[in-house]
């Protein structure tokens, strides 16, 4: 089968490589084998082949396949599987490996795609809404009971035009930033009525002040991190929290320059990796929520561009395109 791997950490258009691999074994009890159709080339895959802080850069004992979510077809099911069978369209997180043709994974990973929902859609239909609720409740804890001003960077990726969403369906003060002044007049035809700054203006602090009600944001949504991070933190009120959960920017901004002790203010990360750690009737009910959005609001699951996993480099490239909308998907055909 073919497969995108790579035997050590570094730049991914640099260390990814497309390779011939043996199928994965037949399916345990409890387990299924899929055959993986499409699958999302998040910027977190790209930040797990670049290795994380502190990684080892020494080369891997076996080669390693990134991705972790995706959707195909179930091929064949192990003993004990009774909700899923050959031939059922689904979708699958986390399941390691999602960039190659064939993977065994735990049957209670993997969640039948709702009929009409599409192969993109149903890429998409995870990842993404199950970090929207893990953000949801960031900001809740953030707030003590006590709703005030959001800003979120990154406004127009596909998690932040999620999080848009919501904002507005829960009334949430809501404060979008966005790098370029196309991608700030293209959100805002989208969502008119919550304000919408483009850093690349000038006063753009002074916007965002304005539009938080002089005060500050009681919470900023971070996607960008790197040198912004001080800058983000200066836009909190005293006591707010500073939420970060990807690294799309670049530099560096240090702790100590972010005043949080005289401020009071807080900083943590919110990472999808956790998601496991929630109890599994907790984790049933975000499923259904991430489903139930893919069948109702298809257009919130926006593709950019599908390519198959033989030209996983020009995917790599769309994935940094400046003014990407939607997500890349990595495809490979039926049989």
């Amino acid at each position: 089968m073919r497969a995108i791997t790579y035997d050590q950490h570094g730049e991914a258009g640099q260390v990814l490589r497309l390779s011939q691999q043996p199928p994965p074994a037949a399916p345990a009890a409890g387990q299924v084998r899929l055959r993986v159709l499409s699958r999302p080339v998040h910027p977190g895959d790209l930040a797990g082949v670049a290795g994380f802080p502190g990684a080892s850069q020494q080369p891997f004992a076996a080669p390693r396949t990134p991705g972790l979510e995706g959707m195909g077809v179930v091929e064949t099911v192990g003993e004990g599987v009774r909700d899923l069978r050959p031939g059922q369209r689904v979708a699958f997180f986390p399941v390691p490996g999602a960039w190659s043709e064939l993977l065994t994974a735990p049957a209670d990973l993997v969640v039948p795609v709702p009929e009409g929902v599409s192969d993109g859609t149903a890429a998409l239909m995870l990842v993404n809404p199950l970090t929207l609720l893990m953000l949801l409740r960031a900001v809740e804890d953030a707030q003590h009971g006590k709703p005030g001003p959001v800003v979120q960077t990154a406004a127009g990726s596909s998690v932040g035009r999620l999080v848009a969403t919501a904002a507005l369906r829960h009334d949430i003060p809501l404060v979008n930033l966005v790098r370029s002044a196309t991608g700030a007049q293209a959100l805002r035809q989208r969502f008119p009525t919550l304000p919408t700054v483009s850093t690349a203006d000038a006063d753009w602090r002074t916007q965002v002040r304005d539009a938080t009600g002089g005060r500050g944001a009681q919470v900023v949504l971070d996607a960008v991190g790197g040198s912004l991070t001080g800058e983000l933190a200066a836009l909190l009120d005293d006591g707010g929290t500073l939420i970060t959960y990807g690294q799309l920017g670049s530099g560096s901004t240090p702790l100590e320059s972010l005043a949080l002790t005289p401020r009071e203010l807080t900083v943590r990360g919110v990472s999808i990796s956790r998601w496991m750690t929630r109890a599994p009737g907790e984790r049933a009910e975000d499923v259904a929520f991430a489903t139930d959005l893919a069948a109702t609001a298809p257009e919130l699951f926006e593709v950019a561009a599908e390519y198959d996993l033989a030209d996983f480099a020009q995917a790599v490239g769309h994935v940094r395109r400046p003014g990407k909308s939607g997500t890349v998907l990595l495809t490979s055909p039926a049989s």
